[in-house]
């Protein structure tokens, strides 16, 4: 069974004007039941991340920061949110959500939680709106419980994954693959292992030609166990922050391109959805909703 996180504690009021869609965190599980891709048994409520769970990647000193509400205020403008308990209880969930779709993946193939992505926390802060990195705490877990030996984080978000790169720089059991804006935020890259840097108004045939190529040399060279994707939709061309030229189909193109690679290399894949900052909510809607669509066609 698909399986998909999902906890109301995601949508949080912001402040007015802030441009950060949350709503999205709570429409999208509202129209994938309408139109009949997922019904209530798919969703599961996530358990909170533990506080030794995510200092497994972050610092202690950092971590207690977040919990005590002690982050400076140019700490906390790095970030983009004005910090609250409601908001760390939100990281915490978030991140369970992530840690609770990889053990769903290596069950039936694939999971996805409708959050995630925060790609721009570093170990010891946070960045962009990304205040712990889900995906990497995962991951960690996974390696040190040794339910998996190597892993592939696919970051198809159109902003490069910083945060996740300078984690894993010296892990050897992470490989941590990063196709984004070459022009975009962050002004200042990390290393991944490796980087595809696009030129702004890149199109679907291009991307998707380069997408193919990358992900067919990473998996024949490193044999990865497992995938965390990263499927942030603000690759479009509608997106405000993105600089990128791909349409509705192009960004389904690259989802089925993903997925059928892990279908075809038997590689269990967990899912965080990622940017998308499309004026219209719908087509913010119509393109992560396709992430989901294809992945239950693919899967089940």
């Amino acid at each position: 069974m698909l399986k998909v996180a999902f906890a109301p504690i995601y949508v949080h009021p912001l402040p007015k004007g802030h441009r950060f869609p949350m709503e999205k965190y709570e429409l999208l599980p509202q129209q994938l039941m309408h139109e009949g891709t997922l019904c209530e048994e798919n969703f599961f409520e996530p358990k909170p991340a533990t506080f030794e769970q995510v200092c497994g990647v972050h610092s202690k000193s950092y971590v207690e920061k977040l919990v005590n509400l002690k982050l400076s205020p140019k700490e906390e403008r790095k970030t983009g949110f004005k910090q609250s308990k409601d908001l760390i209880e939100r990281e915490f969930t978030l991140a369970g959500g992530t840690i609770q779709n990889s053990h769903f993946a290596l069950e039936y193939g694939c999971s996805l939680n409708i959050a995630g992505g925060t790609h721009h926390a570093f170990a010891d802060r946070g960045e962009g709106f990304c205040l712990m990195n889900d995906i990497a705490i995962s991951a960690d877990l996974l390696i040190r419980s040794k339910k998996v030996k190597r892993i592939l984080v696919v970051d198809l978000d159109v902003h490069q994954g910083n945060g996740t790169a300078s984690i894993f720089k010296q892990n050897e059991s992470v490989y941590t693959f990063s196709m984004h804006g070459k022009s975009n935020y962050p002004m200042q890259k990390e290393n991944s292992d490796l980087d595809i840097p696009l030129n702004d108004n890149t199109k679907d045939e291009e991307y998707l030609r380069v997408l193919f190529k990358s992900l067919d040399n990473v998996i024949s060279s490193f044999k990865p166990q497992f995938v965390f994707y990263l499927s942030g939709v603000d690759v479009l061309k509608s997106d405000k922050l993105g600089k990128l030229d791909l349409s509705i189909e192009g960004c389904k193109q690259r989802d089925v391109m993903v997925f059928n690679f892990c279908k075809m290399n038997n590689l269990p894949v967990a899912v965080s959805m990622g940017g998308g900052y499309s004026e219209d909510i719908k087509i913010i809607l119509d393109a992560h909703s396709n992430t989901f669509r294809k992945a239950k066609e693919i899967f089940y």
